[in-house]
């Protein structure tokens, strides 16, 4: 048995490229075992994944722990926003999901807009003005593509929702995550019948939103998985929602999340409505609101133009005449679902790693672009930004985000704080806790701060001058994919 203070518990992060697991002690917040295995993400036109994958990885993660697993008393999944998992009558998957960052539903998305009331209409009742990258508008892209698909679904899941309900047999999610579907009304916190009804999706086919603190269900027999049946098993969120409960947020704490995609968001007390759609008004996972603004172009996009540059990812050099817009999936802050990446200021003595760093800024500068939207008019504009996600302790990101910020700089020690915001939560079942609050006892957010430095001006308003010039080009499709 463990030597823990506490029972354990699992929090789990499945993400776009891997499901990540830990075990974690409830009193301490200590992770005791951890474990890892990866999924593969189609290329091409769309952005597809096989949820089965999921379970899979789920599994060797898992297992990977060990025995420390098995004495797990409650389990939570966080997993990637959005994606549309359609499922027929056995519960097996009718096609591979459609993930977050799969933008062939723009123009779904724009008509969906004109047609229920437009930009007002949407963020006054859900919260938000639907981009390529929310569940409404993957819905009605395969409604349009292939009906066949939609007339063979019986059941429809967010990511986080089908791996709980394979642990569970009920189908179940959270309003955090229920949130980011575009057919939750933030205002009733109930599935909006008017938008169902447009898109032609019953409200039967949809999950139980399962609230803040209520037990989703328990493990059922023959999962395969280290888990003793009835271990609790509890509502689970997005990977944002998670990550917010594992830093124990309060309100108006900024957060820079640099991942695959990269996040700007605070926890809120008031309902978002923003009716531009640069700011998404989700819910958190505990009863507040976590106004966010997501960039579809962050790590990923920069370690492609590292790649293509031959240069580890932190060998930058300063620039002051290059501007490089790396919209490599397109982008939906600004909402440019069909550019492509961008370049200007080329020149016979440009360098390469001067190349690199202006990648790095043009991700940054669309994420800082948004962040004044996503705090409240009372937050503390000079509050160190918590730098969190992959590219959090990376060199180049760090230096990139103070010289454009302007603001001193926090990276929390604590990693894969989406599994330790599902294990807070899953604690939270056990202790009767908020599991943000169990996460400041855990203490998960301290690290160290870097000081603030002085903001750049002059490289802010040259992307800046760039994007605007460039507006009708980026809007252009290029159909080479």
């Amino acid at each position: 048995m463990s030597a823990a203070e506490g029972p354990l518990v699992v929090g789990v992060d499945t993400s776009t490229q891997s499901t990540k697991a830990l075990v974690v002690d409830a009193a301490t917040g200590e992770v005791v075992a951890s474990g890892r295995a990866p999924h593969s993400v189609s290329s091409g036109a769309g952005r597809e994944s096989d949820p089965r994958q999921w379970w899979d990885a789920l599994r060797q993660a898992l297992h990977q722990c060990g025995d420390a697993a098995r004495e797990a008393a409650a389990v939570s999944i966080g997993g990637q926003q959005h994606g549309l998992v359609t499922l027929d009558g056995r519960g097996e998957p009718v096609r591979p999901a459609l993930l977050w960052n799969d933008v062939r539903s723009a123009p779904q998305s724009r008509r969906l807009t004109e047609e229920l009331g437009g930009a007002k209409f949407w963020a006054e009742r859900t919260g938000s003005v639907p981009a390529a990258s929310f569940t409404v508008t993957k819905w009605a892209w395969l409604a349009e593509n292939e009906p066949e698909a939609v007339r063979a679904t019986k059941a429809v899941r967010l990511p986080h929702d089908y791996l709980t309900e394979r642990l569970t047999g009920e189908g179940t999610t959270d309003r955090g995550d229920a949130s980011g579907t575009g057919w939750w009304a933030s205002a009733t916190e109930a599935y909006d019948e008017e938008i169902l009804a447009h898109v032609g999706l019953p409200p039967a086919l949809l999950p139980r939103v399962v609230r803040p603190g209520e037990i989703a269900g328990t493990v059922r027999d023959g999962h395969g998985l280290p888990f003793a049946k009835g271990t609790l098993v509890a509502p689970g969120t997005g990977d944002n929602a998670a990550a917010a409960l594992g830093l124990g947020l309060r309100p108006g704490t900024p957060v820079l999340s640099l991942g695959t995609s990269g996040t700007v968001y605070a926890v809120a007390r008031q309902r978002p409505t923003d009716p531009t759609g640069t700011v998404a008004g989700f819910a958190d996972a505990h009863g507040d609101w976590l106004p966010l603004a997501c960039t579809l172009n962050c790590t990923l996009a920069v370690d492609r133009v590292a790649a293509l540059l031959g240069l580890d990812r932190e060998a930058v050099e300063p620039t002051a005449h290059l501007t490089l817009l790396p919209y490599l999936d397109g982008e939906r802050t600004p909402n440019l679902p069909n550019a492509s990446g961008l370049l200007h200021g080329l020149r016979h003595d440009t360098t390469a790693g001067q190349l690199l760093q202006a990648a790095y800024d043009g991700a940054v500068h669309s994420l800082l672009g948004a962040l004044d939207l996503v705090l409240d008019d009372d937050a503390d504009r000079s509050a160190p930004l918590l730098l969190i996600g992959g590219g959090a302790r990376g060199r180049a990101w760090q230096q990139t985000v103070r010289r454009l910020s302007g603001r001193p700089v926090q990276v929390p020690e604590a990693e894969e704080l989406v599994a330790l915001g599902a294990a807070a939560q899953a604690a939270g079942l056990l202790t009767g806790e908020d599991p943000a609050a169990v996460a400041r006892r855990w203490n998960t957010a301290r690290g160290p701060v870097l000081d603030a430095v002085e903001r750049d001006e002059s490289t802010l308003a040259r992307i800046a001058g760039v994007l605007s010039d460039a507006a009708p080009l980026l809007e252009r499709s290029t159909d080479a994919r």
